[in-house]
């Protein structure tokens, strides 16, 4: 791993470990205790011994009165840990630093990183003795380019309820090689090697040297074989590969008195003394291999977060998708009553308005009125009553306005309920593109969800021919929103969205542009004959017929049971809206006037509903669903990006692993 690589690496690994919570926070995709193990192995492991000069650490660990203690007051030349024949004596980890990097501050918050506090230096052995945060001396002896660990017992106490093993647990997160020292008594102790088994391999290999306390009267072959069982049940049978040296230490009462430190042997040929080979291993080789191991572990974690995370990305999708469609739904609720006298009465004057100048010089001078109304719609006394300038000021309008109001409270009810709730019912038609892309979701979600720890989703879409229905759990990540929905007075709310009716009811000034421009497209349209049908309407001082039967509209015909049925695209995913309005007209229309009429009537409906549907949409998301919308957009966007720059940083490690 050259100096780019280790920049590059280091960089990568920053960005994981910054976004990954980030992501958790933003989708919380149920893995809060492995990814709160996952940044802290990041931070403790790898951040901060990136460093090239960072040094080895070795962590000195055994069961009880193993002799600990007095292996690492032998290395380091001085009787600092206090020793003695009761087990769980030292209750702390105490750092043997070298005196170079001593003043380096930075170093000892690195080293401490698992205990999550700086250690503090030794002034009185006996504070060794009492629980409590990691202490440190100053290493002057030869070993003085590594750091050394003393550990407390991990065997103390009962099976199940072991007194030390957290603190333990945290310096061998906090090493790169174990000395484990045993004894004859518990060199096959199971329990013993399991635990060091799944702190040294739990999340990157770490390679130890191997110390036995025996008996002088052991042979070398005996202290190997008995050494490869400890081996074997931390490593299993590759325990070779990791084992970097075998070494014995007899039985002495002067050690056992403290009148003199240990002497250490090695018990394979050719191997050599233990300081010499403590102060032999390669520590930029030793780390790097040791980053590939962890960094295999932190990456293949690392995706299954991502995993989860995009599996609950998915589902706060499917859970927006809902809503909107309920949103939708509510909005076409709200408005499935068309305000027909109003709307077709404005057209027919913008229409007439915006006639060409000898057209609107014709009709006035014109003479006939009732005899080519009489023609179109075979009444011609009803025509004249329908065009009477008395029955101008008709009471529809005011019926919609009534209408309106039931409307609304319908819809703003039935959204609220769905805003609030722990699921939303919600159905679509597969010929829908929100429907479709939410059962796309929901089989996607499907497909994932064997991965462990991810919520079941509960979208399940059913049905038959077209139509699909999905039950969809609210997301966490909205729950804040719902909550502060929950709070407000439903009625105030209500009565908000009741006071901007007029916005509804009224034609806006954007709305009175639209309808202007279509006008102009229907005229662009007209061909030669109509033109000359026009002007000829005008000489004969009336509205031309496809203006005068749309004004006719505008109260409907009390006698005849036909009607139109107008085909509409609705906004926000409702689509084959064609149920919504059944016009009625007169029966005496002919098949080519009555295609004209729809022709003519279908987007002046359009033009309306578009407008109308943008406003109570406006409306509805103001006072009720914008909070949760909005929420939820945002997390998706900002949970979008740190997946794809996630994606990037565990690349450039992935790469960065197979350099080392």
């Amino acid at each position: 791993m050259n100096e780019n690589m280790e920049e590059s690496l280091y960089n990568a690994l920053e960005q994981l470990h910054d976004k990954i919570p980030r992501l958790a926070d933003l989708l919380d995709p149920g893995a809060d205790e492995q990814i709160c193990f996952w940044t802290h192995i990041v931070e403790a492991k790898l951040l901060s011994r990136l460093s090239p000069d960072f040094p080895m650490v070795a962590a000195i660990c055994g069961g009880g009165s193993s002799g600990k203690s007095t292996l690492f007051n032998s290395l380091v030349g001085q009787p600092l840990a206090p020793t003695g024949g009761t087990a769980g004596l030292n209750r702390r980890v105490l750092f043997s630093v070298p005196a170079a990097r001593a003043e380096h501050g930075g170093l000892l918050a690195d080293l401490a990183a698992p205990f999550e506090s700086v250690p503090e230096p030794l002034q009185d052995p006996r504070d060794l003795t009492v629980p409590g945060k990691p202490l440190y001396v100053i290493n002057r002896s030869d070993l003085n380019s590594l750091v050394l660990l003393d550990t407390p017992d991990f065997d103390t106490g009962a099976r199940g309820t072991y007194t030390n093993r957290e603190v333990t647990r945290m310096a061998l997160e906090a090493s790169d090689i174990l000395i484990y020292i045993f004894t004859n008594s518990n060199y096959n102790n199971r329990d013993n090697t399991d635990f060091i088994a799944r702190m040294l391999t739990g999340i990157g290999k770490r390679k130890c040297f191997l110390v036995y306390r025996a008996y002088p009267s052991f042979t070398d072959a005996e202290i190997i074989e008995h050494a490869m069982t400890v081996a074997k049940g931390i490593y299993g049978q590759d325990a070779e590969r990791y084992v970097l040296g075998v070494y014995r230490t007899d039985e002495d009462n002067r050690v056992a008195a403290g009148q003199q430190f240990m002497q250490l042997a090695p018990v394979r040929p050719k191997a050599v003394a233990f300081d010499r080979a403590l102060q032999g291993i390669d520590a930029p080789r030793l780390r790097l291999d040791l980053y590939g191991s962890i960094l295999d572990d932190v990456l293949r974690q690392a995706r299954q977060i991502q995993a989860r995370s995009e599996v609950s990305l998915d589902e706060l999708r499917l859970y927006l998708d809902a809503l909107l469609m309920a949103q939708s739904h509510c909005v076409h609720e709200a408005l499935k009553h068309f305000p027909m006298d109003r709307v077709m009465r404005r057209f027919a004057r913008i229409w007439a308005d915006t006639d060409p100048t000898h057209v609107k010089v014709m009709r006035k001078t014109g003479n006939l009125i009732e005899l080519p109304l009489k023609m179109l719609l075979g009444a011609a006394g009803w025509a004249k009553e329908q065009l009477s300038p008395a029955k101008d000021s008709r009471p529809s309008s005011g019926d919609f306005a009534q209408k309106l109001d039931e409307d609304l409270v319908t819809a703003v009810t039935d959204l609220h309920y769905q805003a609030v709730s722990a699921q939303i019912s919600v159905a679509g038609s597969l010929n829908d593109a929100v429907a479709r892309k939410m059962l796309e979701i929901t089989e996607r979600i499907r497909e994932q969800k064997q991965l462990p720890n991810t919520r079941n989703p509960r979208a399940e879409a059913s049905g038959e021919s077209a139509t699909l229905t999905f039950q969809v759990d609210a997301h966490p990540a909205v729950l804040s929103a719902q909550e502060k929905l929950r709070g407000e007075d439903f009625k105030s709310l209500l009565q908000a969205i009741l006071a901007q009716k007029d916005a509804i009811v009224n034609i806006s000034h954007e709305m009175e542009n639209d309808l202007c421009q279509l006008a102009d497209r229907f005229r662009s349209k007209m061909g030669l004959w109509r033109k000359i049908s026009q002007t000829f309407w005008a000489f004969l001082n009336v509205l031309p017929a496809t203006v005068a039967v749309t004004y006719v509209l505008s109260t409907g015909d009390p006698v005849g049971a036909a009607g139109i049925k107008i085909k509409l695209t609705g906004l926000f995913g409702a689509k084959d809206l064609y149920a919504l309005f059944a016009i009625p007209v007169t029966t005496g229309l002919k098949s080519a006037e009555r295609k004209q009429i729809e022709e003519m009537l279908g987007p002046i409906v359009q033009t309306w509903l578009n407008h109308k549907l943008e406003t109570v949409q406006q409306l509805f998301e103001q006072t009720i669903t914008g909070g949760i919308i909005r929420g939820a957009r945002k997390n998706i966007d900002t949970a979008d990006a740190l997946i794809g720059q996630i994606g990037q940083a565990m690349a450039v490690c992935a790469g960065g692993d197979k350099t080392s």
